[in-house]
């Protein structure tokens, strides 16, 4: 059977209220040190473990909040999803992660399906937050604590907002191939099915646009999300003619399909193809070629999703309008890219 709270304040001798408020760590309890320390032995004996859910329940907060990603097999999202652990743990909450598996279906349940979980707030990656913005405005007037990754700098949103400003690391990345020599450069576009080509797409086409007149040309290439779906439209681009000397990526995951794509249609990197991905994941750094990408600083945009979501709970109604902060990016770049053809 399980022990129960009150099975804990018999063994302590004391009350059942004492026991919980000295369990749950509660600033208003006077209980001596000598109360105290026979409470938590008496629990350590019975091996009793307090039901969060009715504590949760009891207090108005679970000490949890949920992570909605797009992709478990996306290495960024793990990496963000252990930093922002590591922030939460230190308040002693936890993180439930969800993913929406780059299902445009899928994500619209699991958003409304996960305020249905005992959680205090919700960190959330979305294919596009501005189709969602009705949702995320009703969330915002309810009191429901949530932040989410934006597309843009320039997006209004009404929840607080956590954007990655890509145009200068993007900027970077093409200004250094464009030096290098590269002039046919391709975009290899990773989307679910049904998801527009989205802002780096569009960033893409636009600053290429700025070394037309040089005589750059550019083209897009669309895939869906998973990596063998990006290696088979790399391969098949790069077996086929006039094909480009430079492909950036959707993601570093894509990157690394593109690799393995370019080396299997006989093709070295960077002599041959230089290849850039966005993201910058741990991973990259440890390759046989060594991942150039443009980097966004994922351990500090963690640690502000959860100081944007923790002022939320804490401060209920009181919190104020929707905060957005932007992160800068950079073009970070290694082995994988090199000089076009002479």
């Amino acid at each position: 059977m399980r022990v129960r709270l009150k099975d804990v304040a018999a063994r302590a001798k004391v009350a059942v209220n004492t026991a919980s408020t000295i369990l749950n760590r509660r600033s208003n309890s006077w209980a001596s040190k000598e109360t105290v320390d026979r409470v938590f032995q008496a629990a350590e004996e019975l091996g009793y473990r307090p039901n969060r859910a009715a504590l949760g329940l009891r207090i108005g907060r679970f000490h949890a909040i949920g992570l909605l990603i797009a992709d478990l097999n996306n290495p960024f999202y793990t990496t963000f999803a252990h930093y922002l652990a590591l922030e939460a743990e230190k308040a002693g909450y936890d993180v439930v992660i969800e993913s929406w598996r780059s299902d445009l279906e899928r994500e619209r349940k699991c958003l409304e399906e996960i305020l249905n979980r005992q959680l205090d707030g919700v960190v959330a990656f979305l294919s596009d937050p501005t189709t969602h913005s009705a949702f995320l405005a009703s969330r915002f007037t309810s009191g429901t604590p949530f932040v989410v990754f934006g597309t843009s700098k320039g997006a209004d949103l009404p929840v607080d907002c956590v954007v990655s400003d890509f145009e200068v690391g993007l900027r970077q990345a093409i200004e250094a191939l464009v030096r290098g020599g590269h002039r046919r450069v391709a975009f290899l576009s990773a989307l679910a099915e049904g998801q527009s080509d989205g802002h780096r797409s569009r960033l893409f086409t636009e600053l290429m646009g700025e070394h037309r007149l040089a005589g750059v040309e550019h083209e897009l290439l669309r895939c869906g999300p998973e990596v063998e779906s990006a290696y088979r439209a790399a391969r098949e681009r790069l077996e086929a003619g006039n094909r480009p000397t430079a492909i950036l990526t959707m993601n570093d995951l894509a990157a690394l399909a593109t690799i393995r794509a370019a080396v299997d249609a006989g093709l070295r990197v960077p002599e041959s193809l230089s290849v850039v991905g966005v993201d910058n994941i741990p991973l990259g750094t440890f390759l046989p070629v060594n991942l150039s990408s443009i980097s966004q600083p994922i351990a500090e945009i963690a640690a502000k999703a959860w100081e944007l979501v923790l002022s939320r709970i804490e401060a209920g109604s009181d919190a104020g309008a929707p905060r957005s902060v932007v992160f800068p990016t950079e073009f970070v770049e290694r082995e994988s890219t090199g000089a076009g053809p002479g």
